[in-house]
C-alpha cells in the first residue's frame, strides 16, 4: 500500500505511483470528493467529458428546475431587498 505523510503545514506529498497513475504533473489541480466515510482525490481536467459522473452521489435528490427556479428568484430577491436596507 503507498502511504504519505502529512506535514505541520497540512502538505503531502503524493507518491510517484500515485502521480504515475493519475497521469499528474506539476500544475495540476487535484479535486477532493466526499464518497460517503473516505473521500476520492480526483484530478481536474479541462474536458466537459471529464465531469461525467463527478457529482454523482453529492446530492441526495435531484433538483427540478422549478425547484433551481424558485431559489434563483428567492435569492435574488433577498439580495435586492438587502441592498435596498443598505443604500437607505
Amino acid at each position: 500500500m503507498t502511504t504519505a505523510t502529512l506535514t505541520s503545514k497540512g502538505q503531502i506529498t503524493i507518491p510517484l505511483e500515485v502521480r504515475t497513475a493519475l497521469g499528474l504533473h506539476a500544475g495540476v489541480k487535484l479535486d477532493f470528493v466526499l464518497d460517503q466515510d473516505s473521500f476520492k482525490v480526483m484530478p481536474l481536467r479541462h474536458s466537459v467529458s471529464s465531469l461525467k459522473g463527478r457529482f454523482a452521489g453529492r446530492v441526495a435528490k435531484p433538483v427540478s428546475l422549478a425547484e433551481m427556479d424558485e431559489a434563483i428568484a428567492s435569492e435574488s430577491a433577498a439580495r435586492h431587498v438587502a441592498l435596498k436596507k443598505e443604500r437607505s
